[in-house]
């Protein structure tokens, strides 16, 4: 198609991709173009901000390593990962809600054994966690997996150090015979999310802060139920109601009670969703 002009350029795109034999692929692209031209045309975007936007995008791209995910930063804090969340995890009533992965998740964490301390000399006053697994019905939820992952007191993960060789403040154990469950950690703080890139750029001139409150991170599988992917947040934090990537959810905020040794503890009982059994 020649002399395409801005009224008709949109639909001669979405022309290209009508052979597409993926329809899922096929209905995300055509989405995809409609929607980007719209936000072109409403904002009158010029080429020089274009440009300014694939720089931009190139940068996050830069950054990006097997340690530091840009793009899951960008993502969380426009919203769009906490959104998505929102989309593809509805739950009945009772369940606990999900929130944001985020970027510092990593494979391999050391399995432990309940009780035991994930900190693994992390900086941090010390904590006690525990709690329950149970199913919507109030079943327990034996050997549910739950994998812990968490920031130290100077709002650093594991993966964010230089000299990082061995695994801190994460790891993986199972729940007992009865869905209980318990570990040691750290106190949870609050921290930033990395602020030295194309991300903390667009934070900075947009007036935003990079801060998120105190939390654990938790991911719990078992067989028979949807994996669970949510934080624990902790009470009383100043960033509760302002989080850089809008995963507060009130269901998920506990006390962390500060016990008679100057230690911690803080409990929490999850509830999984029944896995969902495929429409014949």
């Amino acid at each position: 198609m020649r002399n395409l002009t801005q009224d008709n350029i949109t639909q001669a795109v979405i022309a290209r991709f009508a052979e597409t034999p993926d329809p899922r692929l096929k209905e995300i692209l055509t989405s995809l173009v409609q929607h980007l031209h719209a936000f072109a045309r409403e904002v009158k975007l010029t080429e020089a901000e274009w440009f300014q936007g694939i720089d931009f995008l190139t940068r996050t791209g830069e950054i990006t390593d097997d340690k530091r995910q840009e793009f899951i930063l960008l993502s969380d804090t426009l919203g769009l990962s906490m959104l998505t969340v929102a989309v593809n995890n509805e739950k009945p009533a009772g369940c606990t809600e999900a929130t944001v992965f985020g970027p510092f998740y990593v494979e391999g964490a050391p399995h432990v054994e309940l009780g035991e301390d994930v900190a693994n000399g992390a900086a941090g006053v010390p904590c006690l966690v525990r709690g329950t697994v149970r199913g919507l019905d109030g079943e327990p939820v034996p050997g549910a997996e739950i994998h812990v992952w968490q920031a130290d007191a100077e709002g650093r993960y594991d993966v964010q150090d230089p000299q990082y060789d061995e695994h801190k403040a994460r790891g993986v154990l199972n729940a007992d015979g009865q869905g209980a469950y318990h570990f040691r950690s750290i106190l949870a703080e609050a921290y930033p999310i990395p602020d030295d890139g194309p991300v903390g750029d667009m934070l900075k001139a947009t007036k935003r802060h990079p801060w998120r409150p105190a939390h654990l991170h938790f991911m719990i599988k078992a067989p028979g139920y949807e994996t669970l992917i949510t934080h624990v947040f902790r009470n009383g934090d100043r960033y509760l109601d302002s989080d850089a990537v809008f995963g507060v959810r009130q269901s998920l905020i506990a006390d962390w009670v500060k016990q008679p040794d100057g230690n911690y503890l803080v409990e929490y009982d999850f509830v999984l969703n029944p896995e969902r059994k495929e429409a014949r």
